[in-house]
């Protein structure tokens, strides 16, 4: 549930869109719904009327000690020094930290979890994590040491230590990394050090919600990823005056999955109206072209695999994107830690212990982002590989160079630069899913490695950014040093206006090398801030 100001969680309900918006600046504010409130403080007073005693029986961490002392009883006494204890034991991260869109991420999933009463802390717990997360207070959470089950127990631990006021935590506040008591004191956020209580610590540090918060925001950035380069392979299209048979529907329907469908409806709409990419196009003669001359001009009739077969190598992207994205949206709205509370028919509550808390769904989503992203990215900086070689690109100045030739070398050391991204997203396609080692006394004898399998697929999606964004470019670059060979040919409605928001943002490379490293942090923003995208749907309205 929301408004234009106020995001309101109840467990159930929160959606992935939300997330980012609560995770990424502008950062809107959360509040706890009172039907939440009021399902946590009733299964909390059971649990304070019935269970906090040492003749209670004995329920995983909640009296008991945790992995091979689950058999070892907590008494009352010592219930509030377990929770402390527990958190201490397990802040044993390694390298840098999270990213502090990450950290909220991570807040507002563990609220919104609590949110749905199956994990029994104390609502004192959740209005806590929301007030650091509206106060702006970000907890550094080391990337390295979860193997993703039970959970995200390190990272998590050291959200627990934070939102605690553990001395030895950190925090982002501000833009200033400090400790967490000074924070929460300039923050006005009172008490300073906030008494754990029974459950409240291994309902904090159980789950796989680091995995989750960092494949929401990949799985959003992906999406844009894959429109934009949508725009790209159109750009190219155009570039190289591409034979747009392949494209056709009765080619697409002839093989009928979703993704290769709208891949090819996506490029006609893109395209549409453009008098480039037809025969008449083609059968100006540039003058790197090689072409017999004492011939007419015969038919391309077929183009090569990356640009023909785009509908069948994004279309598979379009598919895995849905199906990560369904795995996602269940766990934004999932109870992961162990045990879990639930109702009991004529009243009361029961404690189950299960197995929530593994990252296998999230492992597997996230390996599958990082092979479809990494293919991706490799078709993209084929064709600009294409873009850059007048013996492949039917005629197009060699490596798109202005300029003295010789003095200048224009952009093949770009491309080398993606070629380089590619190499390094195939080694991360490796299977992270796959690799599981016993963990805590064998207790942990199958864990998910959900969490490196979400930081990889993060990276191979931050640098295919580059790739596509890249491509964008250079298929702009050659579309304006051919424009005065093809004087009375048009780009389609949807390329022009992308071509036109490139432009507008910066200028071709008409007179020389320049300083190509601005070029690439250009062609990076126009995916991530989503500015070409945006011309272009406001141009011909949404066209995915």
């Amino acid at each position: 549930m929301t408004n234009t100001t106020t995001l309101t969680i109840d467990g159930f309900t929160l959606t992935a869109a939300q997330v980012v918006s609560v995770a990424r600046a502008p950062h809107l504010p959360v509040t706890l719904a009172q039907s939440s409130r009021t399902a946590l403080k009733e299964s909390r007073d059971f649990i304070e009327a019935t269970w906090m005693h040492d003749d209670a029986p004995m329920m995983y961490s909640f009296n008991t000690g945790v992995g091979l002392l689950k058999d070892t009883r907590i008494k009352v006494e010592h219930i509030a020094l377990f929770q402390t204890q527990l958190i201490k034991a397990h802040c044993a991260g390694i390298g840098e930290p999270f990213s502090e869109e990450v950290s909220r991420a991570t807040m507002l999933l563990r609220a919104n979890a609590f949110a749905s009463n199956y994990s029994a802390p104390r609502v004192e717990v959740v209005d806590r994590l929301l007030a650091f997360l509206n106060a702006g207070i970000h907890p550094i959470m080391p990337q390295k040491g979860s193997v993703g089950a039970s959970g995200d127990l390190a990272p998590l631990s050291y959200l627990a230590a934070a939102i605690a006021g553990f001395d030895e935590a950190e925090v982002m506040y501000q833009g200033q990394r400090m400790r967490a008591p000074q924070a929460i004191t300039a923050a006005g956020i009172a008490p300073v050090k906030f008494d754990l209580q029974a459950k409240d610590a291994s309902a904090l540090i159980n789950g796989c919600t680091a995995s989750l918060a960092v494949a929401v925001l990949v799985a959003h950035d992906a999406r844009h990823l894959l429109t934009d380069a949508c725009l790209s392979l159109g750009l190219t299209l155009e570039a190289m005056r591409a034979e747009m048979a392949a494209f056709d529907p009765r080619i697409q329907q002839a093989r009928p999955h979703a993704g290769q469908i709208k891949t090819a409806a996506v490029v006609r709409k893109l395209l549409k109206g453009s008098t480039r990419t037809t025969h008449e196009a083609r059968a100006v003669q540039f003058p790197e072209e090689s072409r017999r001359t004492d011939i007419p001009y015969t038919a391309r009739i077929q183009d090569v695999y990356s640009l023909r077969c785009a509908p069948q190598v994004y279309g598979p992207v379009f598919d895995a994107l849905d199906y990560i994205d369904n795995i996602v949206d269940k766990e934004i709205n999932s109870a992961t830690d162990n045990p879990l509370i639930f109702g009991k028919e004529g009243g009361g509550f029961e404690i189950i212990s299960g197995g929530n808390f593994h990252g296998q769904y999230l492992a597997q989503a996230m390996d599958l982002m990082a092979m479809v992203m990494t293919d991706l990215g490799s078709i993209c900086e084929r064709r600009v590989a294409r873009l850059i070689d007048p013996t492949l690109s039917w005629g197009l100045p060699r490596n798109l160079m202005s300029g003295v030739r010789g003095v200048n070398t224009g952009y093949p050391v770009v491309q080398c630069s993606l070629s380089s991204l590619v190499m390094e997203n195939r080694t991360l396609c490796m299977p992270g899913s796959v690799d599981s080692i016993p963990a805590k006394g064998n207790s942990e004898d199958h864990v998910s490695n959900s969490t490196w399998c979400a930081r990889k697929a993060a990276t191979v999606v931050a640098n295919t950014q580059y790739i596509i964004g890249v491509e964008m470019l250079l298929a702009a670059q050659a579309l304006t040093m051919t424009e005065t060979l093809l004087p009375d040919f048009v780009l389609g409605q949807g390329t022009q206006a992308a071509y036109e928001e490139i432009r507008r943002q910066i200028p071709a490379c008409l007179d020389g090398d320049r300083w190509f490293h601005d070029d690439i942090l250009m062609a990076q923003s126009f995916v991530v801030t989503g500015s070409v995208r945006n011309a272009v749907v406001e141009k011909i309205g949404a066209f995915v």
